[in-house]
């Protein structure tokens, strides 16, 4: 067996998995501390790399596309240090993380494991039921429906829907860009009813804005992916170009369909402002959105 230990992880080879353990020193993320040991197949991974530095290397582990939902789910937007497939290296162990790096190269010649694709999830996910905390409320997901509550901070639009509850056969996608820090972040669930008509994260129902503490925001990943493996694999969605990030799915309900699902928003926001929820300048700006799906 092929061996790492370093102050962010370890990394262990025994031939058939490379099973990656985040470390435990403070200087870890808290999404690689949550999201835990990820056992990696070698039908997954599509080469290693070893990248020497002056003071310190970088180990990275490349996984073939559509092989791993929080890839798919996160779109390589991860930050580095919350990587999972990525292990900062001391210089004195660099000769180690070349063996190791070797020995996943030569194994995944001998089983020669192909470079295309894959056309299903060949790891789990995050475990269900998951649930996380953010600035705009609090999202779960027990394997078959996904649950937000919203805090006290949302958008009155949001706090006024009340609770969100959507089942995983309604979901068509989820999308989650990350709060940099410099820019908000959002989580969204993308439905039949709101493939036409996405509104500003801010004051979507079905959209988490991202926009506190960066640390604990990242932690929604953690959702994106549990619901993404539940998902219909990319590779099985008819007429949509496969890569390894997510788009907008093709298959959508027939515009008799649309109308009735625009109609039904307009409805609610009317409602909306009728009961003082939304004032003037609101209800005319979120209308016009919705509009715009027609």
């Amino acid at each position: 067996m092929a061996e790492i230990i370093q102050r962010d992880g370890a990394w262990a080879f025994d031939g058939s998995t490379v099973r990656i353990t985040p470390g435990r020193h403070r200087s870890v993320p808290l999404f690689r501390q949550t999201y835990g040991e990820i056992a990696v197949p070698l039908e997954a991974v599509s080469g290693v790399v070893y990248e020497p530095e002056r003071r310190r290397g970088l180990l990275r582990l490349r996984l073939r596309e559509g092989a791993d939902p929080l890839v798919q789910a996160t779109g390589g937007r991860l930050p580095d240090t919350a990587d999972p497939y990525r292990l900062a290296v001391d210089t004195d162990r660099s000769g180690i993380a070349e063996y190791l790096a070797d020995e996943i190269r030569h194994a995944l010649l001998l089983d020669q494991i192909p470079q295309e694709p894959a056309g299903t999830y060949l790891l789990p996910g995050p475990p269900v039921p998951v649930s996380v905390r953010c600035s705009d409320g609090t999202v779960s997901f027990d394997g078959g429906q996904v649950r937000i509550d919203w805090a006290d901070t949302a958008d009155r639009i949001k706090r006024a829907t009340g609770p969100r509850m959507i089942g995983i056969g309604d979901l068509l996608q989820v999308e989650w860009l990350p709060n940099s820090g410099y820019e908000d972040g959002f989580l969204r669930f993308v439905t039949r009813e709101t493939v036409f008509t996405k509104l500003p994260p801010e004051r979507d129902p079905y959209t988490l804005d991202l926009w506190g503490s960066t640390r604990r925001d990242l932690l929604t990943a953690l959702v994106a992916a549990a619901v993404t493996a539940r998902l219909p694999h990319p590779s099985a969605r008819a007429g949509i170009e496969y890569t390894d990030r997510p788009r907008p799915v093709s298959a959508v309900p027939p515009p008799a369909d649309h109308h009735d699902v625009l109609l039904r928003r307009l409805r609610e926001l009317g409602e909306l402002h009728r009961d003082g929820v939304l004032t003037d300048e609101e209800f005319t700006r979120t209308k016009a959105a919705v509009l715009r799906g027609f």
